[in-house]
C-alpha cells in the first residue's frame, strides 16, 4: 500500500465517513455501484474488490445478453476484478457525508487494462496519444428535456401525454430561465459542489428542453464529468418530482438531443496547444487538418461507438440539426464536424455526431482515436463545406454516408481492422455483440407505429 492511500484511508477514518459510494460503468454509460462500510472499502482501495461481470453482460434494462462470447452463462458470470480511483473522490450535495468514487474493471492480473470495460477502452487510446506526446484536452455539451413526470407516472401513462417542464419552442429564452432561475441556479450549484463544473447552461428549443456545457477538463476526467452529470442530472430532477431524459429522439416533433464534444489537442512535454498555427489559413495546424481529416475517415466505421442505440439514428436525419454524413467545416452547424477557430486557446473542434445517448468513455475514444489515425497516417484533409451540409450530401462519396441505422453500423464497425487496432479484438467483438443484440431486442417488439398502421386496414 502505497503512502498516498494510507493517507487517504486516514483522512476518510479522521472524517468521521462510515461508508462510502462505488460506481462503475457498464457497456451503455449507465453507473452501476454501491455503497461499502469504510472497513471493507479500506481493503478494495488497498488492492482490488470484486464486482459481478454480469453489469458488461446485460442491456440497460438488466436482460441478459445470449449472443456474448467474453461473458454469459458459460462463464458463470465470475466477479471481475475492479480498482478504484481515488483521484475521482467527490461529495454529492445530500450525500456530502458519504465520499463517492469511480471505478473500473481490472486485468486478470489486476494491472493490466480491461478489454472490454468502457473506461479501459478510453484510457487504452489515451495512452496511444500519450505514445506520440500528446495529450487530449475536451468537454462534453448536453441537450437534455426536462418533465413534470416521475418514474412511476410515466409507466401509468405509458409514455404518453407527458408534461413538460416549461411549454413550447423557446430556445434561449430569458423568460423561461428567469421564471425557472431558482432551478437554474440551484442545478449550477449542485453540479458545482459536486466538482463538475458547468460552463453555460441554457434553454434549448422546445418544451422544457435545457442545454449544459460542461467544463473542460482532460485524460479520463473529462469523460468521468461527462457521465456523472448524466446520472446526477436526473437524481437532481427526481427529487423534485420532475424527470430528465438524455434518450436521443423522444418525439419526431421535436429535435434530437445531441450529445456534443469540443476537444483538442497539446504537448505533454510543454502544455503547449496542437491546433492553432497563425500563419496558417484559418490558424488551422497541420495536426489540426490531419486529426480533422483522421475523424471523417473513419466516422462511419466507429459509429456505432457515437451512435449506439435504436433510437440513435432518428436523431441522424436531414435538416434536423444533426449530420447524416462525414462532412466538415469552419463554424457551420450542419456539418458533423466543426472547427472552431480562434486563437491558440480556443482553437478546437467539435464533434456533433453523438447524441446524448451515448456513453462518454466510448464516445471520447472513438473521436480520440479516429484523429490519432488521422495523424499517424499524416491523411490530407480536403475543402470545407460551406453553406448548408444537407444539400450536398447525396454527392458525397458512399465512404462519407453515414449508416442509417444501428445494424448495420454494427456490421461496418466489426469488420474495421482499424477498429480492431485502436480498441482491441476483444472489446470490437464484445460491443458489436451488444449492438446486435439492441437491435433484436427492438424488432421483436409490437410498436405504436405498427400497431396504428396494421390493426385495423391490413
Amino acid at each position: 500500500m502505497t503512502k498516498i492511500v494510507a493517507q487517504k484511508l486516514k483522512n476518510l477514518e479522521a472524517q468521521g465517513v462510515k461508508e462510502v459510494k462505488l460506481a462503475l460503468t457498464d457497456m451503455d454509460g449507465v453507473l452501476r455501484g454501491k455503497y461499502l462500510a469504510l472497513n471493507k472499502f479500506k481493503s478494495v482501495a488497498k488492492s482490488f474488490g470484486g464486482f459481478c461481470d454480469c453489469v458488461l453482460g446485460w442491456d440497460c434494462n438488466d436482460q441478459l445478453y445470449d449472443n456474448t462470447s467474453f461473458t454469459g452463462w458459460h462463464t458463470a458470470y465470475p466477479d471481475a476484478r475492479y480498482r478504484v480511483d481515488l483521484d475521482t473522490e467527490r461529495r454529492i450535495p445530500g450525500e456530502e457525508h458519504i465520499p463517492f468514487f469511480l471505478c473500473e474493471f481490472a486485468g486478470n492480473d489486476g494491472n493490466d487494462l480491461h478489454p472490454v470495460c468502457p473506461r479501459s477502452i478510453l484510457r487504452r487510446v489515451l495512452k496511444r496519444a500519450e505514445d506520440i506526446g500528446l495529450g487530449f484536452t475536451y468537454a462534453f455539451e448536453y441537450e437534455f428535456f426536462v418533465f413534470r413526470e416521475t418514474p412511476h407516472s410515466i409507466r401509468e401513462k405509458n409514455y404518453r401525454d407527458l408534461t413538460p417542464l416549461s411549454p413550447g419552442m423557446f430556445g434561449y429564452s430569458v423568460l423561461r430561465n428567469t421564471w425557472l432561475s431558482d432551478l437554474f441556479n440551484e442545478f449550477m450549484e449542485f453540479f458545482r459542489k459536486s466538482n463538475i463544473e458547468i460552463e453555460g447552461l441554457h434553454c434549448e428549443t422546445g418544451p422544457g428542453v435545457w442545454e449544459a456545457a460542461i467544463m473542460h477538463d482532460q485524460g479520463l476526467a473529462g469523460a468521468d464529468k461527462a457521465n456523472l452529470f448524466k446520472t446526477f442530472s436526473k437524481t437532481f430532477f427526481l427529487k423534485k418530482e420532475m424527470m430528465a431524459t438524455f434518450m436521443a429522439k423522444w418525439s419526431m416533433n421535436y429535435p434530437g438531443l445531441g450529445g456534443h464534444i469540443h476537444h483538442s489537442l497539446y504537448e505533454l512535454k510543454t502544455g503547449r496547444p496542437c491546433f492553432y498555427d497563425p500563419k496558417a489559413p484559418s490558424g488551422m495546424s497541420e495536426i489540426m487538418r490531419q486529426f480533422i481529416a483522421g475523424q471523417l475517415k473513419y466516422m462511419k466505421p466507429f459509429l456505432a461507438m457515437s451512435a449506439p442505440t435504436v433510437n440513435s439514428y432518428t436523431r441522424l436525419t436531414k435538416g434536423a440539426w444533426a449530420p447524416n454524413s462525414a462532412t466538415w467545416g469552419i463554424d457551420n452547424r450542419t456539418t458533423a464536424i466543426r472547427a472552431i477557430c480562434g486563437d491558440e486557446k480556443s482553437q478546437r473542434v467539435e464533434f456533433r455526431v453523438s447524441a446524448a445517448d451515448g456513453n462518454p468513455y466510448l464516445v471520447a475514444a472513438a473521436v480520440l482515436g479516429a484523429g490519432l489515425k488521422g495523424i499517424e497516417e499524416k491523411l490530407a484533409l480536403g475543402d470545407p463545406v460551406k453553406g448548408n451540409a444537407y444539400e450536398i450530401q447525396e454527392r458525397l462519396q458512399d465512404k462519407f454516408q453515414l449508416p442509417k441505422n444501428l445494424r448495420d453500423a454494427t456490421r461496418i464497425f466489426v469488420k474495421s481492422k482499424e477498429a480492431r487496432d485502436i480498441f482491441g479484438d476483444a472489446f470490437v467483438d464484445h460491443f458489436a455483440q451488444t449492438r446486435e443484440w439492441e437491435v433484436r431486442e427492438y424488432e421483436r417488439h409490437v410498436t405504436d407505429w405498427q400497431m396504428q398502421r396494421y390493426f385495423e386496414i391490413i
